[in-house]
């Protein structure tokens, strides 16, 4: 081959590689997206507000800069527990936190974090994702004009800060706590007077006497709130939230004016926030816990007997709810469905 035969040759070949990387660089192009969104957790706070800001990052990093969800810090922009309103409105695009928070609208929400006596969380997820729970979350959500994702996942809680140390929760009847979700329905059964209160506002109250115990979530967490500071006794196990799963709360118009490759990215960033906190928060429990021993704080564990009325309650909650709410029984039933199925690969597959 000559020479112009070769410069053709090299021509065509250097406009043709020129044509493929702009057809690439098209298609690898994302829209720009700018969005706000409120955390109900501190970005300083242990696991569940580190996940929160690492999400902007994430989101930030895999659309090349071209998608900014920014994250706010609790109360900034709206009252923590009115997220579900705002974000409904389009007054916020987005909101991380938990269905649980949304109770006050729809009390069987709580099962879509936590649910007392339940399973760990790949089940719990699996009953979400493969077993029907999903279908009728999507449906609420849309319906009420909202798209939830699922964001965060952690490992099980503790069941409260105490003052002091009681001997049977017989003991802690008349008793003001701040309790989350399913678990305070079960605290008030027992004779315990229950409020929901958001992360920040938890110290304050307990400072103040407004109530006398609290649960929040996990000992990394609970140190970095500074409980140990006022309540010395800290119980286990968490009954009432063996795994926790946090959501992303977005604005269902603004969800659905997303393209295909924007809500890809949305998604995979909450699975791999999931990964991350679930991980995580297993990996830190242990260094917590012996920083919470050095301040004074001892663990103690709840008897069979307690646990044994504990469960009993939540029994009768599920009968009395599910008999006055049918979305709380339609969750209930598929949730408990699930379980049923999933009963014989649980005795088969893992060690007790």
């Amino acid at each position: 081959m000559g020479f112009k035969g070769l410069l053709k040759l090299t021509t065509a070949a250097a406009v043709s590689v020129t044509l493929v990387a702009g057809v690439s660089t098209s298609a690898l192009a994302v829209d720009k997206l700018k969005w706000k969104m409120q955390s109900a957790f501190g970005s300083k706070l242990s696991i569940i507000g580190e996940v929160a800001k690492r999400y902007e990052g994430i989101v930030k990093d895999m659309s090349g800069g071209a998608m900014k969800i920014k994250f706010f810090e609790p109360g900034s922009l709206v009252p923590t527990l009115q997220g579900w309103d705002a974000v409904k409105a389009g007054s916020i695009d987005a909101m991380w936190g938990t269905a649980g928070y949304h109770v006050g609208k729809f009390p069987a929400l709580s099962f879509y974090t936590a649910v007392p006596f339940g399973p760990r969380g790949g089940e719990l997820l699996a009953w979400m994702n493969y077993g029907g729970g999903d279908e009728i979350y999507d449906r609420l959500y849309h319906e009420n004009g909202v798209h939830g994702l699922h964001c965060a996942l952690i490992a099980p809680e503790t069941s409260g800060w105490f003052r002091k140390k009681y001997n049977s929760v017989d003991e802690l009847k008349g008793l003001k706590m701040r309790f989350f979700g399913l678990g305070a329905v079960v605290m008030t059964k027992l004779g315990v007077s229950t409020q929901l209160l958001a992360g920040a506002d938890i110290y304050p109250a307990l400072e103040r006497g407004v109530i006398d115990a609290t649960e929040f979530s996990m000992p990394s967490i609970d140190y970095d709130l500074g409980f140990y500071q006022i309540a010395k006794f800290n119980y286990f196990p968490g009954w009432h939230q063996q795994s926790s799963v946090g959501e992303l709360l977005m604005n269902k118009k603004g969800w659905d004016g997303l393209s295909k490759q924007q809500q890809a990215i949305i998604s995979v960033g909450c699975g791999d926030s999931i990964t991350w906190s679930n991980t995580r928060s297993e990996a830190l429990q242990f260094e917590a816990m012996n920083k919470l021993k050095a301040k004074g704080v001892t663990s103690v564990r709840w008897s069979d007997a307690d646990l044994a009325k504990m469960k009993k309650a939540w029994d009768e909650v599920v009968v009395e709810e599910s008999a006055k709410d049918p979305l709380f029984k339609e969750v209930y039933d598929s949730y408990s469905s699930f379980r049923a199925k999933y009963k014989i690969w649980k005795d088969h597959g893992y060690l007790n």
